[in-house]
């Protein structure tokens, strides 16, 4: 019987304080928040989604000591996440402010803290082997503190060894020689339109994935591109739209963490690439409409929704 494929996450997991405004505050202003919540955020978003559809997550990041760096283990351990690295005891983990206006839309302000003290020494220890998953975020390489740790980690990964990368939000700050070294070993890139056109400096999203696909996606590529659904390509699918579903938007923090998580772990259990996006799509669809950034579906919970939407 073959071993399950597991998900080694290397994205950062901070604290997010997330607040509903009707619309930014002008410079030296102030808004009204309507709801908030202090959850655990950032990396924790994907390997929940991964959890939640029922693939082994490994957190390969570190942890550190005091009251945040408490909520996010307590939010790891909640969804069966391991945490084998060694907390750093002389920092907590850092904050992200996040503020979704009223069209659902969110802004962040980021402070790191021990999740960036991450080492290479650290990373080889974790067990990774052929058929497991890894997955990296633009916020894993663009620190300098930990940016050279973890390329250095990944030249020695093999090549059975499944790599993801998304960008996020920060694509542009990810210095030049890091963002192409990471490209070159990502099996898939996972990112949005938005992201895919600053990568590769292109005017039309169909430009933009002709240009990434000569410098990444061993495997493929998907862009997911809000009400448009997703765009998938790989050497045996050709660019392929796979639409979204109707749904009332409450919140997009962590919808394109829900569809990366759901997609490989639909991946690693041995669904199509089609088929692991149509489910991304839907689990997306369901977490926006929710309040919070980690409000990825349960995976009976979109079997049953597609069950009905797609009759």
């Amino acid at each position: 019987m073959a071993r399950a494929s597991r998900l080694f996450n290397l994205d950062t997991v901070m604290i997010d304080v997330v607040m509903m405004i009707e619309g930014l505050p002008v410079r030296g202003g102030d808004a009204l928040s309507s709801e908030r919540v202090l959850t655990a955020g950032g990396g924790f978003n994907v390997m929940s989604a991964a959890a939640r559809h029922g693939m082994e997550v490994v957190y390969a990041g570190q942890l550190g000591a005091g009251p945040f760096s408490d909520i996010a283990r307590a939010a790891l351990d909640s969804e069966g996440i391991h945490v084998p690295i060694a907390a750093d005891q002389s920092d907590d983990v850092g904050f992200c402010v996040v503020l979704v206006d009223d069209e659902g839309e969110r802004t962040f302000v980021t402070s790191p803290g021990a999740e960036k003290r991450l080492r290479a020494s650290a990373l080889g220890t974790l067990d990774v082997r052929a058929q497991d998953y890894v997955f990296l975020s633009g916020y894993s390489v663009v620190y300098e503190e930990i940016g050279a740790a973890v390329a250095q980690w990944l030249t020695t990964l093999p090549d059975e060894v499944v790599v993801a990368f998304d960008p996020a939000p920060r694509a542009l700050d990810i210095p030049a020689a890091m963002l192409e070294l990471v490209l070159a070993r990502a099996d898939w890139l996972l990112c949005n339109a938005s992201e895919a056109v600053q990568l590769a400096g292109s005017d039309t999203l169909a430009n933009a994935l002709d240009n990434l696909w000569t410098r990444t996606g061993r495997q493929g590529i998907v862009i997911h591109n809000a009400e448009e659904g997703c765009l998938v390509k790989t050497h045996e699918i050709p660019a392929t739209r796979i639409p979204a579903f109707t749904t009332s938007v409450l919140d997009t923090n962590g919808a394109g963490d829900t569809h990366d998580g759901v997609f490989l772990a639909e991946l690693a259990q041995g669904n199509s690439v089609l088929e692991a996006a149509l489910r991304a799509n839907a689990a997306a669809a369901l977490a926006i409409s929710r309040f919070g950034p980690a409000t990825c579906p349960t995976r009976d919970e979109v079997t049953q929704w597609l069950a009905i939407e797609m009759v």
